[in-house]
């Protein structure tokens, strides 16, 4: 029979290679100093922006690593109304989402003050407002109380389950999330991006929670990968890197679960991923001084509502492609003031037809 890691002997007594990670982590705490230093050097307006992409991406994103779909538009207008950004075109957003954005927004803002376990179910409670995961209704706000027996991470059809892991009894949580949070707010002595990697996989060992677990992990990690960057500004999204690489996550996971306490492996891949989170970034970076020079370039222009709207609209990630008809729509105005809107941008070098063929003429961006 599989022995899990809190089975063992010596848990929780995590050990590793250190010569083993030091060149990867000597390269990826290099690549986070460099990125901070080029955000520092942009000035606040263009850091809120940056900000506001990436802790949209990250909220999205750590949902759909668990199958969650949530309205990207929901969540922006949701955390730029948190961070008191005056943005154009807010909606309003539901409360499910708004309980997820609380959540992720306390870890990485606040990332200097003590994990606790009040803190802790005021984050489960936020992310389940109703009470209910779904059609079922689940303990919130507390810790799992295996009620409708173990608690398994299972896949399969009926009677062919797989079990992946199986957590800790409901009994021992408990004590085990004591000696976690003693862990996680003491002074070890251990380099900070190992702790956010140890720190993940320990939560969700324990897996205290009756669901919701894998996001308040990342979570608990983004916010010792906050203290590791000394700042509450977010310029990476991990989650989003774990969501490209969802199954190898789940694979390492599953992994190192039925392993031994040397988590080299585990904690190899974990600095690999945010290697490549934070080259992935860049890309991210780039496209908000893509929009600031653009900006920049059309000071002068005077625009309405509508016109800055959909401009922001196409910048921030427009679905499909932008018509008349869809710009009317979403600007709830008349087709006539659509089509004079988007004429006065092409004048005025802002718009301009795109060249794909389609059945109806489609516009986007001059930023050349």
């Amino acid at each position: 029979m599989v022995a899990y890691l809190y089975e063992l002997k010596d848990w929780p007594n995590f050990h590793w290679v250190q010569e083993t990670l030091s060149v990867k982590l000597g390269a990826v705490r290099h690549r986070q100093g460099k990125i901070m230093g080029h955000m520092e050097a942009l000035g606040f307006p263009l850091q809120e922006e940056a900000m506001l992409a990436i802790l949209t991406l990250d909220i999205v994103k750590t949902n759909e690593i668990e199958g969650e779909l949530l309205n990207p538009e929901q969540v922006r207008s949701s955390v730029a109304r948190k961070l008191g950004m005056d943005v154009p075109g807010l909606i309003p957003s539901d409360r499910h989402i708004e309980g997820v954005v609380e959540m992720m927004l306390d870890a990485t803002l606040r990332y200097d003050l003590p994990l606790t376990e009040e803190r802790l179910f005021d984050w489960h409670a936020a992310m389940f407002p109703t009470g209910r995961s779904g059609m079922y209704k689940i303990t919130v706000g507390d810790w799992r109380d295996d009620s409708k027996g173990p608690m398994q991470v299972v896949s399969g059809a009926a009677g062919k389950e797989h079990v992946h892991f199986q957590a800790p009894h409901a009994d021992i949580v408990s004590r085990e999330m004591k000696i976690f949070l003693d862990w996680f707010n003491g002074d070890i002595n251990i380099d900070p991006v190992l702790k956010a990697a140890v720190a993940h996989l320990w939560f969700l060992t324990i897996h205290p929670f009756a669901d919701g677990n894998g996001r308040i992990a990342r979570a608990v990690a983004d916010m010792q990968l906050a203290r590791a960057d000394q700042t509450s500004l977010r310029f990476y999204s991990m989650s989003a890197q774990i969501k490209r690489e969802r199954n190898a996550y789940y694979k390492i996971l599953e992994k190192t679960q039925k392993g031994s306490l040397d988590i080299t492996r585990w904690l190899e891949w974990f600095i690999d991923c945010l290697e490549r989170t934070l080259i992935a970034t860049e890309d991210i970076l780039s496209a908000v001084l893509k929009k600031a020079r653009y900006w920049d370039k059309h000071m002068a222009v005077i625009l309405n509502e509508r016109q800055r709207l959909m401009i922001n609209k196409l910048f921030d990630g427009f679905e499909g492609n932008l018509t008349s008809s869809k710009w009317a729509k979403m600007t709830k105005c008349s087709q006539d003031t659509a089509l004079r809107d988007i004429q006065y941008l092409i004048d005025k070098g802002m718009l301009q037809k795109s060249s794909s063929a389609g059945k109806n003429t489609n516009y986007v961006l001059k930023t050349d």
